[in-house]
């Protein structure tokens, strides 16, 4: 994978650091003529692959900072490119002297993601390794981190070039058998055409099931608790989130507005949503938030319905349910410290005690399970919706193979199909409008 442009690469500038105070600061520098910008601003050409002492010069020669100055000469460099790397004094104002120094000496401000996308265009990292670099700087816990590196090291681009060349190998073997129709079923069957696309239909779905477990790590689930006023929701905020997120009182409708919080479990992250009870009102203020409860459950993934132990489902939770959209839904049976029953789940149902927190472990596995989480994540690949699509697009075009295989033309076409899907989620095959969008989510510098 080159870059498709002959044209000579043009310098980008930006401050690759977080925006703020700090001991270090980096400004980067990527293109194809850094010997001019490194002369001028440094004096010299530092060796390549050296740490190198140096001021920073401005247009008169006078020092806007002084540190290391890190030069890497194409092709060995993280952009493929000439890249020079200037570490100063962590300090915003200088920093923005030292990028304005390097615009004023020819280059331009990249834009969000350029420095990779460069990477990418120049064969350094396939697309999915890619977009890694942006998820390993936006993992939120341990585990999304070590997935997002994962990808980033190539393994998860790694099964998928596994079973694009498995899939090029079967359509070898299919489209030499087009030649002779007379004997293509029993060649096939000789040449295990069909245990070859057996094996490759098990090893496309374990890699899905690797990618729902990073796109879960990624993405996250969003729980919304609902139910009638007083019945603990903002106590099982609280007791998920480990301290007072949301006020508690015995006045029911103290909760008028939706309550965000983020907590992860077993690396998992939960965004949990308070909301307003469920009653009828005629409090205008309590009606809004009633309103918003609802737009927050057609947003979930998960939806827990919370009940006092003392008396169960009534009417008003049965009308409730009936009125919840196709969401996943867990029935919470809160207050079991009052009924002096014990923590136990039956199918849907858990019942705990959000005061005294007895039954908080039940109902954190069952979230998990809801989630689709499996303990045994550590073969997550960090994975995104595109990636989803694209496997999903491969199943389907190898169950389409499976089902046509007596049709040699449609056989081949729908093997055709699902290598073109799967080649998707490299880069091997994509429009430009796609790397516009998703490069332009990254941060500048990156």
């Amino acid at each position: 994978m080159t870059n498709p442009s002959s044209a000579k690469p043009d310098l980008i500038a930006a401050i690759a650091t977080a925006p703020g105070r700090g001991g270090v600061g980096v400004v980067r520098v990527s293109g194809s003529d850094i010997v001019t910008l490194a002369t001028a601003i440094l004096g010299r050409v530092p060796v390549a692959r050296h740490a190198t002492y140096s001021r920073f010069l401005d247009v008169e020669g006078g020092v806007l900072d002084e540190g290391i100055a890190l030069y890497f000469a194409a092709p060995h460099s993280f952009t493929g490119e000439h890249v020079l790397e200037l570490q100063g004094h962590g300090g915003p104002v200088v920093l923005n002297q030292i990028l304005q120094r390097c615009l004023e000496l020819g280059a331009r401000l990249a834009a969000p993601g350029e420095f990779t996308r460069r990477a990418y265009l120049n064969g350094k990292l396939d697309l999915a390794q890619a977009e890694a670099v942006a998820d390993v700087i936006d993992a939120a816990s341990s585990e999304a981190a070590r997935s997002a590196v994962r990808s980033l090291s190539g393994a998860f681009s790694a099964r998928i070039v596994e079973l694009v060349e498995a899939l090029i190998r079967l359509r070898m073997l299919v489209e030499a058998t087009l030649d002779f129709p007379e004997e293509e079923i029993d060649f096939l069957r000789d040449a295990d055409a069909f245990g070859r696309l057996d094996a490759i239909d098990v090893g496309l779905q374990a890699v899905r099931r690797q990618a729902r477990q990073g796109a879960l790590l990624r993405e996250g689930l969003t729980v919304v608790l609902i139910g009638q006023p007083n019945v603990g929701k903002s106590s099982l905020l609280n007791r998920l989130a480990g301290f007072e997120a949301a006020i508690v009182t015995e006045i029911a409708g103290t909760t008028r507005d939706t309550v965000r919080e983020a907590i992860q479990i077993q690396g998992v992250p939960l965004h949990i949503v308070d909301t307003a009870g469920l009653r009828d009102t005629d409090d205008a203020v309590e009606r809004i938030g009633i309103a918003r409860t609802w737009a927050a459950v057609e947003k979930a993934d998960v939806a827990l319905l919370l009940v006092d132990a003392a008396h169960g489902l009534s009417g008003h939770e049965a009308a409730i349910l009936q009125r919840l959209p196709a969401v996943t839904r867990l029935t919470i049976h809160n207050k079991i410290d009052v009924t002096a029953e014990v923590p136990r789940v039956m199918g849907d149902e858990v019942w705990l005690s959000a005061k005294t927190g007895a039954g908080m472990e039940l109902l954190r596995g069952k979230l998990l399970e809801a989630a689709g989480w499996q303990a045994a994540g550590e073969g997550a690949f960090m994975a995104r919706a595109r990636h989803l699509d694209a496997l999903g697009r491969a199943d389907g075009h190898l169950a389409a193979a499976r089902a046509t295989a007596a049709q040699l033309e449609l056989f081949a076409e729908e093997l055709r199909l699902a290598q073109s899907a799967l080649s998707e989620i490299t880069g091997e095959f994509s429009a430009d409008d796609l790397l516009g969008e998703i490069f332009s989510k990254f941060c500048i510098g990156k």
